[in-house]
């Protein structure tokens, strides 16, 4: 069983340590104190993770519980090009979890804040009837007018993806298939997925993205996303899709949770993507087109075929 509330909040503040000098007043008021810098905008984030539908406890240790949790509103932060700055976690917590389990969730949520100095400034606990239930909130900060859209790509305009897609769902298969998968290099991407905070940071920076988005849902549902805040369409080149075995091409289109980055960058621009942004590489995949939809068009380059957002969708049918 968890330590009683007052005690519980006690031993997360402990774990919360300030190194950016924005937080003011973090755990311990009614509502946290940020600074924001001059000539700054604040980005805000939210994203639950649930029991059951996000992580299961026989699946995923404490630790990658923690890390996941807080790795998707980065992910999200890093897909505007800002710098994360402070996270405020929700705990709801089933009587029969031992503070032994909380204490290694803590371990794993905040090595990673420790990782992009990140404050935990605040949040709530409770207790749930059922499973664990993990709400984060995370600000950023992006100067003024500058954090990348989703809405700013343009016809004519390059799409490239971050990294290797589909290892996630490759690795989610294999637990669904009843296969026992401990955290490896191979299936890392899944246990302890990686925020492209610095990828995005370099792009926003550097004034390459036009758009981008955090590939959370899968590069169907993504894309799809991209183009209906453009108003505009999109093709990919089935050859281009970069995926490694164990995952397939499916995997890579559909599975979602690879957290890479997925952005558009204007054709003039280029010779200025580098191969590789922070030891990530860099993969060119299509274009931007006026026609609405997006379109996979295959190895050979004779034929194309619709690219449905068969992602993960809440309430899908």
């Amino acid at each position: 069983m968890p330590l009683p509330e007052r005690q519980l909040i006690s031993r997360i503040r402990r774990s919360s340590k300030d190194t950016s000098g924005e937080v003011v007043k973090g755990i311990g008021d009614d509502c946290a104190v940020l600074r924001i810098p001059r000539g700054h905008e604040t980005v805000v984030t939210t994203d639950f993770s649930i029991e059951g539908v996000h992580f299961r406890r026989e699946w995923h240790t404490p630790e990658s519980i923690g890390h996941r949790c807080l790795a998707r509103g980065l992910s999200d932060v890093a897909a505007m090009g800002a710098q994360p700055v402070a996270a405020f976690l929700s705990l709801a917590l089933p009587d029969h979890v031992s503070q032994k389990w909380v204490d290694r969730f803590m371990l794993g949520f905040t090595r990673l804040c420790e990782r992009f100095d990140v404050v935990l400034a605040g949040g709530d606990t409770a207790q749930s009837p059922d499973g664990v239930a993990a709400d984060i909130v995370v600000l950023g900060s992006v100067p003024r007018g500058k954090a990348v859209l989703r809405s700013g790509a343009r016809v004519g305009d390059d799409i490239y993806v971050t990294g290797l897609l589909g290892a996630s769902a490759a690795t989610l298969r294999e637990l669904f298939n009843g296969r026992s998968v401990r955290p490896s290099v191979r299936s890392r991407p899944h246990f302890f997925p990686e925020p492209r905070v610095v990828v995005g940071q370099f792009l926003q920076k550097n004034k390459l993205a036009s758009a981008m988005i955090d590939l959370s849902d899968g590069l169907s549902v993504d894309l799809n996303h991209i183009c209906e805040e453009s108003g505009v369409g999109a093709w990919v080149s089935e050859a281009a899709i970069p995926h490694d075995r164990p995952a397939v091409l499916a995997d890579a289109l559909h599975g979602g949770e690879d957290y890479e980055l997925l952005f558009t960058a204007r054709p003039e621009k280029h010779n200025l993507i580098p191969e590789e942004i922070d030891g990530v590489p860099i993969t060119y995949i299509g274009t931007i087109i006026k026609d609405k939809g997006v379109w996979l068009v295959a190895r050979d380059m004779q034929s194309r075929q619709p690219l449905e957002p068969k992602g993960w969708q809440h309430f899908g049918d």
